[in-house]
């Protein structure tokens, strides 16, 4: 309690610590441009987007073949390429987590965001060359974009004040929203006027300048950053002086796979991902094949959700901090409200979507806030394992994400399946198989959610006195 007036001395937002915050921001912003760019570009880069049976000419007009070369790639195959992404993610989340308390995040982020952005400038002449390389460099794309939005984690374990947990996870993670919101907001025009390989190559140029930023900027310990003001160090580092250190030890796996309130958050990370990455991945293949709109609006409509996500994910971190500073509600009790708005909320609105939306107005009214509630899950489950095993958070964020992704790597590719089989009623099967997962998983998570450091997770001999 000695810290309680430290607060007052050391700025907020004009900070280094929230200046971190913005550029983890950013970082996130560019990985899911380049991730998100695709499921906008396929529009163009195909001649077949839509079910067999539907048709919608008005996609792809007046797109000159010069600036946008047409492949001829089937639904299955788009499928695979929008969600192999995912594949590279899989595979280096657990050792990104397990690493992220020894090895310096400095040299694994920046590195990453580098690799990604090389990656993207690659993708024009792979598609030159056929699906197969495109392929390649996705999963190469995950494996670097997933040690970024892994890593970074790990990061606020020495960086995040408690109270202040909500704000500054919230500002890095509304960059995701963000991404999306610009790279569809952009990349119709693009297309429109450059072509879609311009879309790759202007984000791929933007992610390695802002790899070089990182280089520069990033400290790995605030204690070590040079021009810091001692007393945020001291803010810092005395809020955090009852959380034990994470050095080296070994994991106690046993309770761990025990632990009920670890896998509420990660069947709920699940969701979140499922949920997520269906909307942002088959939003533009949704407004084409439902508005039959060109690729221009096509990419107005589909920024919209992420805007709107944006604005949720940062009012979600702002809220979650207020209630928790002014002791209104528990820390269980604040992620069981956010998680409850960003897991049901979209199920409301999807259900809504389907029967609803009579209209072009309700239609993007429904779809909008179906994308955006899920945003507040940033305070919820997305941040419950900081509170319950600080300890262990690098590895607990990086074990729920890798579940979490086959969720999203089952959603992108079965949602592919299920539109070429079934193009009447594949919207009705894909929404409602989400409500059925969200629905199940937010139950179990409020049984059994916790807000306090679990048993397991806590080492009286290595803990700050």
């Amino acid at each position: 309690m000695e810290n309680r007036c430290l607060p007052k001395k050391v700025p907020g937002f004009c900070s280094f610590r929230y200046g971190l915050a913005i550029l983890l921001h950013f970082c996130n912003i560019v990985i899911m441009a380049q991730r998100v760019c695709l499921n906008l570009t396929m529009v163009a880069m195909v001649n077949k987007t839509e079910p067999p049976h539907l048709s919608n000419k008005s996609v792809a007009e007046m797109l000159d073949n010069v600036k946008n070369p047409v492949h001829s790639w089937s639904l299955d195959i788009q499928g695979l390429i929008l969600s192999s992404v995912f594949l590279g993610m899989v595979v280096i989340q657990v050792p990104v987590g397990y690493l992220s308390g020894a090895y310096p995040m400095k040299k694994i982020i920046g590195s990453s965001l580098f690799l990604s952005s090389v990656l993207s400038l690659l993708i024009p002449p792979a598609a030159q060359v056929g699906a197969a390389l495109v392929i390649v460099c996705r999963v190469l794309q995950g494996i670097a974009q997933g040690a970024v939005s892994t890593g970074q984690h790990g990061i606020w374990v020495k960086w995040a004040p408690p109270l202040e947990r909500g704000r500054l996870t919230s500002m890095t993670l509304s960059g995701f929203v963000m991404g999306p919101f610009i790279a569809l907001l952009v990349s119709g025009f693009i297309c429109d006027l450059l072509g879609w390989p311009m879309v790759f190559y202007i984000f791929g140029i933007v992610g390695c300048v802002l790899s070089l930023f990182w280089f520069i900027l990033f400290f790995d310990d605030p204690n070590n950053h040079p021009y810091m003001s001692s007393s945020e160090k001291d803010y810092i580092t005395s809020s955090l002086m009852q959380q034990v250190h994470s050095g080296r030890q070994s994991l106690p796996i046993k309770a761990m796979l025990k632990s009920l309130p670890l896998w509420a958050i990660i069947l709920n990370s699940f969701a979140f991902i499922w949920s997520n990455n269906l909307l942002v991945t088959y939003t533009p293949t949704f407004i084409s094949t439902t508005l039959h709109v060109n690729v221009r609006e096509n990419g107005l409509l589909s920024s919209l959700p992420y805007l709107l996500a944006y604005i949720c994910g940062i009012v979600a971190g702002q809220m979650s901090d207020f209630l928790l500073s002014r002791k209104i509600f528990s820390v269980v009790a604040v992620r069981k409200l956010f998680t409850t708005l960003g897991i049901f909320c979209p199920v409301i609105f999807v259900v809504c979507l389907l029967y609803l939306s009579y209209n072009f107005y309700s239609t993007v009214i429904f779809l909008t806030l179906a994308n955006s509630t899920l945003s507040f899950s940033f305070c919820g489950q997305l941040i419950n394992a900081l509170d319950i095993a600080p300890r262990y958070y690098g590895f607990l964020k990086a074990v729920t994400a890798l579940i979490g992704i086959f969720g999203g790597l089952i959603s992108s590719t079965l949602a592919g399946l299920i539109l070429n089989q079934d193009p009447e009623y594949a919207w009705h099967k894909n929404f409602f198989l989400m409500a059925g997962i969200n629905v199940t998983c937010l139950a179990f998570y409020l049984l059994f959610a916790k807000g306090d450091i679990q048993d397991w997770a806590k080492e009286t001999k290595t803990t700050r006195l």
